[in-house]
């Protein structure tokens, strides 16, 4: 994943940028911050949930209405119903807007319609999954790599919300815990594993978790979709 020092060195001349002096600057500011607020000894030792079973509850909802929506672009837009509005206050997708609707992201929008919740329309034409996807390449190019991860989060039981604000893919919580409540855990940038980072874009992503206060995660995908997750942690020696 990450190119050769000689690469290196002459990628990183044209930013003139000392990581070295900006790791360790950044790793100054974490130790004050760990002995502010120490995390509990255990914190480190946590790892990713496996794949949850479909719940009872889960397989109930399917016997629901389905809900209606139409794709819009980058987005996609919900009917104004009570179902609708579960998928945001029970399950934790999307964000409530003006009217009543739920506007999903791409891969939410994927996954719902994937576990039979959602009927999309574009136009007057109803999309299956994999004219979904064809649409959803077009207006993201790494769709299939982001919503792999995606997909593999949700399957484990955690909530999964975009995190463009803080320059990521993804923010994720811990399982039970939603957005309001606490914090974000981490963030996530989904990869291919045949994808290649200069140090310079790795130290930029770690530069993000640090300034967000978030652990730095890696999920890299292959062809077949399955996920590795790397955690990725500043050690002082």
């Amino acid at each position: 994943m990450v190119k050769n020092k000689k690469e290196q060195k002459e990628k990183t001349k044209k930013p003139k940028i000392d990581l070295e002096e900006e790791i360790k600057a950044m790793e100054e500011e974490e130790h004050i911050e760990d002995a502010q607020k120490a995390e509990p000894a255990n914190e480190d030792e946590k790892i990713l949930a496996p794949p949850q079973p479909e719940k009872e509850e889960d397989k109930e909802s399917k016997k629901r209405e389905i809900v209606k929506a139409i794709f819009a672009r980058e987005r996609v837009l919900t009917e104004a119903t009570d179902e609708a509005r579960n998928f945001y206050s029970k399950s934790v997708y999307g964000q409530m807007i003006e009217g009543g609707k739920v506007q999903l992201s791409l891969p939410e929008a994927l996954y719902l319609l994937e576990k039979g919740k959602l009927e999309i329309t574009d136009g007057k034409k109803k999309l299956d999954v994999e004219m979904f996807i064809k649409r959803a390449r077009k207006a993201e190019p790494n769709f299939w790599i982001r919503y792999s991860v995606f997909k593999d989060m949700r399957n484990r039981g955690y909530v999964v919300k975009t995190a463009l604000k803080f320059g990521a893919d993804f923010r994720v919580y811990d399982r039970g815990v939603k957005p309001g409540e606490d914090h974000a855990r981490w963030i996530i940038f989904p990869v291919h594993e045949g994808e290649t980072l200069t140090w310079y874009e790795f130290a930029a992503k770690n530069r993000v978790a640090h300034s967000t206060k978030k652990r730095l995660m890696m999920g890299i995908v292959d062809d077949e979709g399955d996920v590795t997750y790397y955690e990725i942690k500043w050690m002082r020696p």
